[in-house]
């Protein structure tokens, strides 16, 4: 059984207080895909991009990613972002983003796809998103969804249709305001599971994040780090590590949805140690198992009585 992956495969240039990246690889799919193949091994992958993109095809290729419903449009460009991040590196200005052959995306699912068990929808319009659980041909075990504000505005109907055929929903706490309709989190966590989804992940950034579902609600830390050099890619990179360990362990419940969460946010914290996907594609396995040992003992206690 597969994982499959949907979403952007990019060029980002990117500008932080530690540096600048006129032209590294990104994409949602792209970090995503990186993080899940370390913890499973039959990982594909569905997006679009130009010829331009040529040999960078290779970052995907060596960690044994199958790329058969990745399009090569002849002759077009591949999608392009460009920002600037602030000095506390929570924030950032969009100073560039060229859709090219993202623009007319129709996500192709190759036969080979088809015994796709886990799913991950990136941040991609709503339409593109339901387009690839109808071209397959049974509902996968596991559906995450990842979307954004920009959806909420302009695609709100169709994004509350997606979300009737999810399981999880990953999305940031302003989202969750947004889309809930509530301050409180506990809320709007309430508000959004009966939209459809059985768990609902909210990412806080540097603080971490929340895992809401089976009436029970768990608060995941973040890794403090000395330097962050790149956070572009953090959180897609969060949610390939959270699936790939649903997928390899095969078993969907709470708890471990809370150790999915610390795995997608070990490889996240490995991922805004340098630019681009330079971090991920020099990780190794031995690196992981120390960072998850860093995340247990981060808030590991004992009370006395």
């Amino acid at each position: 059984m597969s994982l499959v992956l949907v979403g952007t495969m990019a060029f980002d240039a990117i500008e932080t207080p530690f540096g600048k990246a006129d032209k590294v690889v990104g994409g949602a799919v792209v970090y995503a895909g990186l993080a899940a193949s370390f913890l499973y091994d039959n990982v594909k992958l569905i997006s679009v991009v130009g010829d331009d993109f040529g040999d960078n095809i290779n970052i995907i290729k060596n960690r044994n990613i199958a790329i058969e419903g990745i399009e090569v449009i002849t002759g077009g460009k591949s999608f392009f972002w460009s920002g600037k991040y602030h000095n506390d590196m929570n924030s950032r200005d969009t100073l560039a983003t060229d859709l090219n052959v993202l623009a007319d995306f129709d996500p192709k699912v190759p036969p080979s796809y088809q015994d796709c068990e886990y799913l991950l929808l990136g941040n991609l319009t709503p339409n593109v998103q339901m387009t690839v659980l109808n071209r397959l041909h049974k509902q996968p075990k596991l559906v995450v969804l990842d979307t954004m504000n920009y959806w909420m505005d302009v695609a709100l109907d169709d994004l509350k249709e997606v979300l009737k055929r999810v399981d999880i929903l990953t999305i940031n706490d302003s989202e969750a305001r947004q889309l809930s309709g509530e301050y409180s989190l506990v809320k709007a966590a309430n508000k959004i599971l009966d939209m459809g989804p059985r768990y609902l992940i909210i990412k806080k950034g540097e603080h971490g994040s929340l895992l809401f579902g089976e009436g029970q609600i768990f608060s995941a830390p973040a890794l403090p780090l000395a330097d962050v050099f790149d956070p572009t890619g953090a959180g897609d990179t969060f949610a390939g590590g959270f699936i790939g360990y649903l997928a390899k362990v095969k078993s969907i419940n709470f708890s471990n949805m809370k150790n999915a969460i610390i795995y997608g946010a070990a490889l996240a914290s490995f991922c805004v140690e340098a630019f681009g996907t330079d971090r991920l594609q020099s990780l190794n396995d031995e690196e992981i198992s120390d960072r998850i040992k860093e995340f247990v003992s981060l808030s590991k206690f004992d009370i006395s009585e």
